[in-house]
């Protein structure tokens, strides 16, 4: 499984990314351009103590990450979804797409996905920020597929 996130606007929403595919055992797909600067070592300094867990792929744009050859389907999250996510059904080797803080994703991006998801949200709420947003999808997705690291023994 991956998370991939399609031309972010805030690095802190990368940076808060990053721990969370590290912790969850996940790659990472970050799609430019993001709306901020972004290096690798802007990458290492937003992963803080996490780049030894946390693998990140960097695409130049979303051609370049659409042309990769991958086995599982693109999922993409939206409000413009029909399918709620409590009766999506994943599987291991899906992507799951996020879009921008700001704007989401373009209609091409939206056409090019697989199959698309929403989060059901309260009466009156717009939006989640897209890291909390992404939590909770990957954290149903592992679940549903096992997918969930094994933590280590203590001690």
């Amino acid at each position: 499984m991956r998370l991939a996130l399609f031309q972010p606007d805030i690095p802190q929403n990368l940076g808060a990314a990053i721990r969370l595919t590290a912790c969850l055992g996940v790659a990472l797909d970050v799609i430019e351009p993001c709306g901020f600067p972004l290096s690798d070592a802007a990458i290492r300094r937003a992963a803080m103590d996490y780049g030894a867990l946390a693998e990140v792929t960097r695409h130049a744009g979303w051609r370049d990450f659409a042309a990769l050859e991958r086995p599982g389907r693109l999922v993409l999250f939206t409000t413009r979804a029909a399918e709620r996510l409590p009766d999506f059904r994943f599987r291991r080797d899906d992507v799951l797409l996020f879009g921008r803080e700001s704007a989401g994703v373009p209609d091409g991006v939206h056409a090019a996905a697989d199959a698309r998801v929403v989060i059901p949200l309260a009466a009156g709420a717009r939006s989640l920020n897209v890291v909390t947003a992404a939590a909770i999808a990957l954290g149903e997705a592992l679940r549903q597929t096992n997918g969930f690291p094994t933590p280590a023994p203590p001690g």
